[in-house]
């Protein structure tokens, strides 16, 4: 009895957290620390660089009232709001005919829209040079509709539409395919025309989508820098303007100034778009019926001749950079040769660059999968650190509003500071990887806390209860249920990397130059035809990169999502 007693009046052992415990909360330190270093240092320094010396406030002030920061502004805005209204209509147009018609080849239609994103920006102004210019096919006729010609605003707004359609369109596609049947059913139960439909029905339904829409297309253009330098002319916008004082002058502190400019359109667009998402109600209940289109002749024909019209302008616009890039020498021999595909790879010593973009893209791929399915597995599965959980939700979504340009420059002040002991870094192929990673954290975040989402906590819960580590549940459960989304964000990060152009453009050494920098120096250089042939070079591996991708996705999906199917 003795011994019993005393036994049980022993004190309790006091309880250890273990390394598997920490593992997670560790995780989640070293993703904040990548966002804080990427991220918010390099936006802290621009602010500072804006503000450096003595009379930095006044100087600050006194250049945002010059005549030339105003003007590029002004061209900065209201072109950014003519593409938006001329593309956010045509590409409403397009995916309302893909989702609501029964035309024949939708899925050949919407696949040839996507076309541009497979290419760098400069693709377009490329080819609308080619189109348009002083030695284009079809001069006179651009001549004949009122322009002085393609260079200027013009060639800007008309090869921005082609570069912006298909952001616009996918999700314009996917907010209109979210439709209840039964409000169709009742309206045509009251003997609603099909005019009233779709001002009481269609548009409410699809109105945060194209808000959405809108604001990325506005927010697109506004940030662009490939597009202008190519085909502006003395038409002076912000993005140019950055890469003007700060590659041109050297001028780092007004560089920060038009920066921060920048950076002020595209966060007011990204506070919009969250405001409006919030509002957003499900449009899908639990009882709501698909909407499956009836055949309608005529309304199937008039949208089977606008989304060819389309097509082929898209293809014109594509077609002409292929065409152009195997002409023998514009415009007087078209003969097909590969001359300036030789010309830019081999002469030119460009088979450098494109091997650099390949290295870029696949450590861009692996990393920044990596580090965002860490980032959001930590946040939606894990507990602890409740203090940082917020602030790196907030960083996760921010570089959504940060232009590439904006962030390129903040680069520059944070990692070529000669007191960073990070500076050995600036112009490495590692430091244009974090801020490509960066740049596009935001979609690849979403996309994967999406997925989790999906997966029940119950999982963890019962995990633990039986003791099985946190580890083997993510083996065993989460990351094979999660293959279809990582896929799609490792070829989201790796296309984007090969054709992504602002980010970049204030980093690269002339080892470590990506092929689609060397289409910028090649324009500026004026050998057009091989720009061209780089960035067709660009497209198709591109192209090829993305049937990889399928092609492994339909793997993954026989092996790993079996569970899928319906019980036979």
């Amino acid at each position: 009895m003795n011994t019993v007693a005393a036994t049980v009046h022993l004190p309790a052992p006091r309880l250890r957290q273990g390394l598997g415990d920490r593992l997670p909360q560790l995780g989640l330190l070293v993703v904040a620390l990548l966002l804080v270093v990427g991220l918010l240092a390099p936006l802290a320094s621009i602010l500072a660089q804006a503000f450096r010396g003595d009379a930095g406030l006044a100087a600050f002030i006194a250049y945002l009232g010059s005549p030339a920061l105003l003007g590029s502004l002004w061209n900065s805005l209201w072109v950014s709001l003519l593409v938006t209204a001329i593309v956010v209509p045509l590409a409403f147009t397009f995916a309302y005919a893909l989702t609501r018609s029964c035309m024949p080849f939708k899925g050949l239609l919407r696949t040839v829209m996507l076309l541009p994103l497979l290419a760098p920006s400069l693709l377009s102004a490329i080819s609308v040079i080619y189109w348009f210019g002083n030695q284009g096919i079809a001069k006179d006729f651009w001549l004949a509709l009122g322009f002085d010609g393609i260079y200027g605003a013009s060639g800007i707004v008309l090869a921005q539409c082609f570069a912006t359609f298909p952001h616009v369109l996918m999700i314009l596609v996917t907010a209109l395919a979210l439709a209840d049947a039964r409000l169709y059913e009742a309206a045509d139960a009251l003997g609603t025309s099909a005019v009233r439909k779709f001002f009481t029905v269609t548009l409410p339904g699809a109105k945060y989508g194209l808000v959405s829409a809108a604001l990325v297309c506005f927010t697109l253009v506004i940030t662009d820098f490939g597009i202008p330098k190519v085909v502006g002319g003395s038409f002076n916008v912000l993005a140019t303007d950055v890469f003007k004082l700060v590659i041109g002058q050297q001028d780092f502190q007004r560089g920060a100034v038009v920066a921060l400019l920048l950076l002020a359109p595209a966060v007011l667009s990204f506070g919009i778009d969250a405001a409006v998402q919030r509002r957003q109600s499900a449009t899908l209940t639990a009882r709501a019926v698909a909407l499956v289109p009836r055949p309608r002749r005529g309304f199937d024909v008039a949208m089977t001749l606008y989304c060819g019209v389309v097509v082929a302008l898209v293809l014109a616009m594509f077609g002409m950079a292929v065409f152009a890039s195997f002409a023998t020498f514009w415009p007087y021999n078209l003969a097909p040769s590969l001359n300036h595909y030789v010309a830019g790879l081999l002469d030119a010593g460009l088979g450098g660059a494109m091997l650099n973009s390949l290295k870029l893209a696949a450590c861009t791929a692996v990393v920044g999968t990596l580090v965002v399915f860490m980032g959001a597995y930590l946040l939606e599965k894990t507990r602890g650190l409740g203090a940082v959980r917020p602030v790196l939700r907030l960083m996760a979504t921010l570089p959504m509003a940060v232009p590439g340009l904006v962030l390129g420059l903040g680069y520059i002040f944070f990692f070529n500071a000669p007191g960073n002991p990070l500076n050995g870094l600036y112009q490495s192929l590692a430091l244009m990887v974090l801020c490509t990673v960066v740049h596009f954290y935001t979609t690849g975040h979403i996309t994967m806390v999406t997925a989790l989402k999906s997966i029940d906590g119950e999982f963890e819960s019962v995990s633990a209860s039986l003791k099985v580590p946190l580890l083997t549940t993510l083996r065993r459960v989460t990351l094979p249920i999660c293959l279809p989304a990582l896929l799609d964000v490792s070829r989201y990060f790796f296309i984007n990397a090969m054709t992504t152009i602002s980010a970049l453009v204030f980093l690269y050494a002339p080892d470590t130059r990506v092929a689609s920098l060397a289409i910028l120096n090649l324009d500026e250089a004026g050998d057009t035809g091989p720009a061209a042939a780089m960035a067709v070079l660009i497209a198709a591996t591109s192209a090829v990169v993305t049937l990889l991708y399928l092609a492994v996705g339909k793997l993954v999906e026989r092996r790993t999502q079996a569970w899928k199917a319906p019980a036979r």
